[in-house]
């Protein structure tokens, strides 16, 4: 396998979720095996700009894949939307001599990414970029997974189980918001694995009556007297939905709102190792001169795509698992 590469860059984007870090040493240590040097930048397109970097070896990355979060940092910026934050980010290419970058994040990273490749070459400089989906909520269209998901979900289920515990005590109606942005993957899949009496997510529409009354009744009618309904952050407020059950079924809901704990935490196997093989992949990518890619998970195996085809697809939303909770359902677990 020819080399195409002398040195890469390594960065984090957007919302953090844990597995970044084992996709970080994952391209670290790739790239050092095949006698490849590696930047880290850092807090993500904005350390680009400031030419914030560290140099990275097999060392550097010791002890790292079982912690959250990403010790690269992360940031959003705003200035590398623009062509002149993208220049100055060249600038700090071209200081490092970098040949490529595998920016690991969401569609906002991947998009910044093949921005600056493109604008790269237009000033005659050879940049490839390599993109690593990894988001919590599971939403980037062209990979059926991205890297955190699985450890999100856990902690959820984890935070539900113990709500469960008090709420059965109390015999109480809890309504737990999750995280999830515009999607209820990480609802949907939490509510499945908790026996939600409901669940809302925003790519259905909601009928009160029907998707939260009528369950309460048909539990309380099967013997519960505890009820757990999940709302997807996108779907509404978990506040506003408790208010109305206790205005139409006059039941006093808690609500709890788990927030940004579900980004925190050692990550599971299955994101450790799915981040392990994708930095790898983004390595091998860039070796075979193969630039402007997404690494991706496609039933069940990773490959890579290329990055403008990537960010116009559109995950198809596994609406028969919503099927699935409703049979489920009919009583509390």
């Amino acid at each position: 396998m020819e080399k195409q590469v002398k040195r890469i860059g390594v960065l984090t984007s957007g919302g953090d979720a844990p597995g970044m870090n084992a996709a970080v040493r994952a391209v670290v240590r790739t790239a050092v095996s095949q006698g490849i040097e590696c930047v880290g930048i850092r807090r993500g397109w904005n350390g680009l700009i400031n030419s914030d970097f560290v140099p990275l070896n097999a060392s550097s990355v010791s002890h790292i894949i079982n912690k959250g979060g990403t010790m690269l940092y992360t940031a959003r910026s705003l200035e590398f939307m623009d062509r002149p934050g993208r220049e100055k980010a060249l600038a700090t290419c071209r200081l490092l001599g970098l040949d490529g970058i595998v920016a690991i994040g969401g569609d906002g990273t991947f998009r910044g990414a093949l921005a600056l490749s493109r604008q790269a070459a237009e000033a005659g400089l050879t940049l490839q970029t390599v993109g690593i989906p990894a988001t919590i909520d599971n939403d980037i269209g062209c990979s059926h997974y991205t890297i955190g998901f699985d450890t999100a979900c856990n902690t959820a289920i984890e935070c539900i189980d113990k709500l469960r515990d008090t709420m059965q005590s109390h015999e109480r109606c809890s309504v737990v918001e999750v995280m999830g942005r515009h999607a209820g993957y990480l609802a949907l899949y939490v509510g499945i694995s908790v026996g939600a009496t409901a669940v809302l997510i925003p790519e259905r529409p909601l009928d009160f009556e029907q998707d939260i009354v009528e369950k309460i009744r048909r539990a309380r009618l099967a013997g519960s007297t505890h009820y757990m309904i999940v709302v997807a952050e996108g779907a509404g407020s978990a506040v506003d939905i408790a208010k109305r059950i206790h205005e139409e079924v006059g039941i006093d809901p808690r609500v709890t709102v788990l927030g940004h704990i579900q980004r925190g935490g050692s990550p599971s196997a299955r994101d450790r190792e799915t981040a392990s093989r994708m930095g790898y992949r983004a390595v091998l990518s860039l070796m075979e001169g193969r630039g402007n890619r997404v690494v991706v998970t496609q039933d069940g195996s990773i490959t890579d795509m290329d990055m403008e085809e990537a960010l116009q697809m559109v995950k198809p939303f596994p609406m028969e698992r919503y099927q699935i909770l409703g049979s489920l359902s009919i009583t509390q677990s």
